[in-house]
C-alpha cells in the first residue's frame, strides 16, 4: 500500500495557495492510488519546539543511554522521523517568505534531519527509495530565466536538505505570481488551476 505524507506550512489556512496546491496534489494522487494511505502533519498545528540545549544534549547521547526526560524531549522528533520513514512519497506544502521557507518549516527539517535514523554516521543520506514533490507558492516568479532567478533560496534548501536524507527524486510545482491573487488580478481558482496540468504530472509518478 503506496504511502503520501503530506507536510503544510502556511498559517494562512483557507486562503493559502500552498495549501491549495497540495490540495490537488492529494485529490490527484489518491484517484492514481486508490489504496494508498494518506499522512497529514499540519505544522502550524503541532507546536513545534525550535532546536535548545537540552534537545541537543538529548541528540548527541546514544539511544541506549537516553534518560526519560531525554525521550521525552526527542519524543516529537522521533514521530516525525518515523513518518517520513514511513512514505513512499512525500509533498512539501510551503508559502516563501523573504526568499526563503517559514520558521516552522525549518524547525521541522532540524527535527527530521537526525543521525542514525535519517542521516548517516559518515553524513550519508539513510532515507532510500522515496520521492519528494514541493508545491511552493510566491509572490515572486523565481523560475530559470526571470530576472529573480538568483533569489530561489527555498527551492535549492529543500532540494538540498532532501538530497542531504538521501532523497534525490525531486519535483518542483513553484507557484510563481501570488500576489496576482492578492491584488485581485486573479481568483484563487484561477491561480491554482493554472498549475493543474504540473501537479497531475508530479501525482502520477
Amino acid at each position: 500500500m503506496p504511502t503520501l505524507l503530506i507536510i503544510e506550512s502556511s498559517p494562512r489556512g483557507e486562503q493559502s495557495m500552498s495549501r491549495g496546491l497540495t490540495k490537488i496534489f492529494v485529490d490527484r494522487w489518491k484517484s492514481k492510488n486508490p489504496d494508498g494511505r494518506v499522512i497529514e502533519r499540519d505544522l502550524m498545528k503541532t507546536s513545534l519546539p525550535f532546536v535548545t540545549m537540552p534537545w541537543l544534549g538529548a541528540y548527541f547521547t546514544p539511544a541506549e543511554q537516553h534518560s526519560p526526560e531525554m525521550k521525552e524531549i526527542l519524543r516529537l522528533s522521533d514521530q516525525l522521523v518515523a513518518e517520513v520513514l514511513a512514505a513512499d512519497h512525500i509533498a512539501i506544502g510551503t508559502p516563501v517568505y523573504n526568499y526563503n521557507i517559514p520558521a516552522v518549516l525549518k524547525a521541522y527539517v532540524d527535527h527530521i534531519v537526525r543521525k542514525g535514523k535519517t542521516l548517516g554516521v559518515s553524513g550519508e543520506g539513510l532515507v532510500q527509495g522515496k520521492r519528494a514533490t514541493i508545491l511552493m507558492a510566491s509572490g515572486g516568479l523565481y523560475k530559470e530565466g526571470t530576472p529573480i532567478h538568483d533569489r530561489d533560496i527555498a527551492t535549492n534548501y529543500l532540494r538540498l536538505i532532501l538530497k542531504v536524507i538521501g532523497i534525490e527524486d525531486v519535483t518542483v510545482v513553484a507557484g510563481g505570481n501570488a500576489k496576482a491573487v492578492d491584488m485581485g488580478q486573479k481568483t484563487r481558482t484561477e491561480f491554482l488551476q493554472s498549475f493543474s496540468h504540473e501537479i497531475d504530472q508530479a501525482a502520477s509518478r
